[in-house]
Parts: structure tokens; C-alpha cells; sequence
């Protein structure tokens, strides 16, 4: 292959913009190991998420640009991704966590539990690395859904070491306590669990995304969290009807004073129920991204209280399709916050 080839199909897939981060492949280092042979042009795209919804728009954008070169006749793309580190989390807690994720309601009832089991084992399930920490430490719920309601975790070299079921990785009072123990503390003991939860448990190699399930409100616990480890952002867990909406509004308020980024806004439990759209119309007015909704579902209560959720479950039904679409918005999401922090750690030194 003659250098002036390699440069004409490189300058060629600069053309190439990423959808989500606005900028063509080649500036972001996602073009790797690049060589053209017999007219085809071989190499990786490297993505900032493996949950990226978009690679279809890329293969094409690029297999456009590419054939524009005279002598090349298509391509050929290995798909690989690295997760951008948050700088602040990498330098603020020994554990290899690259982002922090806080799914949080400004009330009870409306799913986030359930939002963030599904958004943890679909992230999984697209070849992410993910920990799930329950941080409701007085009514911990995410052992149910997990399946998870016998046994306790194994410390090893002094630290715990997190159940792992689905893919994920996941801890919980509930692992640690009996099931009829009511937990009766005070805020500075919240405090000290959720730190725990960080620093006192083994979670193994690099975790892409560590997504913390919120207790309902605005009080010590997500206090406690933004204390204990910047957050990356905030996904908000609403309900259609306009009570829910006022206490997502609640909710987003709280994180923003936490100088937190807004995710974006997810709509559960949407049908004829309790209608729709009113967490697509708090995000239209908040001027925050909607992730999406997710339909009012029995089999989505069925999984939770057997701990199989429904993208496990029921993994090609509408529901569970839309559960993984949300996964992939939240993903990509992610990592437009990162590029545009000045805290973002490039592609190319993320260890």
C-alpha cells in the first residue's frame, strides 16, 4: 500500500462525522490500524460506548467516502469501543470506575428501581462493563429484581466482593442484612454506607459505568452520593401524570444545584393508565434530552418480582426493545457529557 493511498482514504474518512459528538472520526481517534489491500479498506472504529446506536449511520458514512478514492473499491470494519474516563472520578476513589451514573425520582413508585436493574443488564448486555450499587440503603429493593434474595457476598482480602448475576455486578444493604431487619439510621450512617459501597468493595477490573439506584427524594442520600464521588449525571425517572411531573422537576432542580448534568428524562409506566408525554414535555421545557418511554407492562412487574427483569425475561418484546433503546440513549449520552467536560480524558490515553 503506497503512503499516498493511505493518506487519501484517511483524509477521506475525516469526512466522517460522529452523529452524536459532532466531530469526524479521525480528529476523535477512532479510526485504528488502518490498511488497504486489493482496493479494501481495512480498519477499526473505535466508539466511546459499545452501546453506540448509531454505528449503522458511520459504516455507511465511511463506506460513502471511502469508495469516493479512486481504486478503492469498499470496506471492511472491526468495531471496538473505548468508554471515556471521567477525569474527577478516576482522581477522586481508588476503584477502576470510569463514570458514575445516578438514576434518581423525586418521588416513590415511579420505577426507578426497575429503570435502573434494565438500564444496568441492557448496558451489559451490549458488551459494557457495569456495577449496579443500591444505594436505598433503608429499603433496598434491587435484590428482588436481581434474583438475589439468599446467600451473602464473600469478602476477599478484606473487601466485599459484589455479587455478579446478567453481567453486572451488584451490591446491596439487602445482601448484608436480614430481609424482616428494618434499617433505622440517621443520615451520617447513610453517608458512611454509600462511601463504603466505593471503597470497601472489590469491583474488579474497569467498571464503564456504575450505575447508582437512587432512594426517592431529595435528602441525605443523594447528598451523600455527590459527596462521595463526582457524578458523571443524572438519568430522572418520571411517570406521565403531572403529580410525577412536578417531582421530576424536583429532582432535576436538586442535581443541578449538585452542579450534576441532567442525563436526560425517561417516561415510564406510559399507556392508558396514565397517559403520556408529560415527561417528554418536562424535558422539552428543562431544555434536557428525553430518553424515551417506557410502557405501563405487567410482565415488567412479573420479572421484577421473580428477578428475571424483562430484558432478560422477554428480551425481544416491544417493552424490553424499548428498555434497550433508552440504554443506548443513556450510553451515548454519556459520552457527549465527556467530550464536552474539560475533565474528559481523550481516547487515546484512557488506560
Amino acid at each position: 500500500m503506497s503512503e499516498q493511498l493511505h493518506s487519501a482514504v484517511l483524509k477521506a474518512l475525516s469526512t466522517v462525522i460522529e452523529p452524536e459528538l459532532h466531530k469526524d472520526i479521525v480528529t476523535l481517534n477512532m479510526v485504528r490500524d488502518l490498511r488497504v489491500e486489493d482496493g479494501i479498506a481495512h480498519f477499526t472504529i473505535m466508539l466511546t460506548t459499545p452501546a453506540c446506536p448509531l454505528k449503522d449511520v458511520m459504516y455507511k458514512a465511511a463506506e460513502v467516502a471511502v469508495l469516493k478514492v479512486e481504486g478503492m473499491r469498499g470496506i471492511q470494519v472491526k468495531w471496538d469501543a473505548e468508554v471515556p474516563t471521567d477525569r474527577r472520578v478516576h482522581g477522586r476513589i481508588t476503584m477502576p470506575i470510569r463514570n458514575v451514573i445516578a438514576v434518581g425520582s423525586g418521588k416513590g413508585g415511579v420505577g426507578k428501581t426497575t429503570m435502573s436493574v434494565n438500564l444496568a443488564i441492557s448496558l451489559a448486555k451490549e458488551g459494557a462493563r457495569v456495577g449496579l450499587m443500591d444505594a436505598d440503603i433503608l429499603t433496598p429493593n434491587v435484590p428482588i429484581m436481581l434474583g438475589l434474595t439468599a446467600g451473602r457476598p464473600a469478602v476477599q482480602d478484606g473487601k466485599i466482593v459484589p455479587f455478579e448475576v446478567f453481567g453486572v455486578k451488584a451490591i446491596s444493604m439487602g445482601f448484608l442484612i436480614e430481609p424482616d431487619k428494618a434499617m433505622v439510621w440517621r443520615g451520617p450512617m447513610l453517608n458512611s454506607a454509600i462511601r463504603q459501597f466505593f471503597n470497601d468493595v472489590n469491583w474488579g477490573d474497569n467498571i464503564d459505568y456504575m450505575i447508582v439506584d437512587l432512594p426517592p427524594g431529595t435528602g441525605d442520600a443523594p447528598l451523600s452520593l455527590a459527596q462521595a464521588v463526582p457524578l458523571t449525571g443524572a438519568v430522572i425517572v418520571s411517570q406521565p401524570q403531572q403529580v410525577a411531573i412536578g417531582d421530576a422537576l424536583r429532582s432535576i432542580s436538586m442535581f443541578e444545584q449538585l452542579n450534576v448534568p441532567i442525563i436526560g428524562i425517561v417516561e415510564n409506566m406510559a399507556g392508558e393508565l396514565f397517559g403520556e408525554g408529560g415527561g417528554e414535555q418536562l424535558a422539552q421545557e428543562r431544555g434536557v434530552p428525553f430518553l424515551g418511554r417506557i410502557p405501563l407492562d405487567g410482565e415488567i412487574r412479573k420479572g421484577g418480582d421473580l428477578g428475571r427483569p424483562i430484558v432478560v425475561s422477554a428480551p425481544e418484546s416491544a417493552t424490553a426493545q424499548a428498555f434497550r433503546r433508552f440504554a443506548r440513549d443513556v450510553a451515548a449520552r454519556i459520552s457527549v457529557i465527556q467530550l464536552q467536560s474539560s475533565d474528559f480524558i481523550p481516547l487515546d490515553i484512557i488506560g
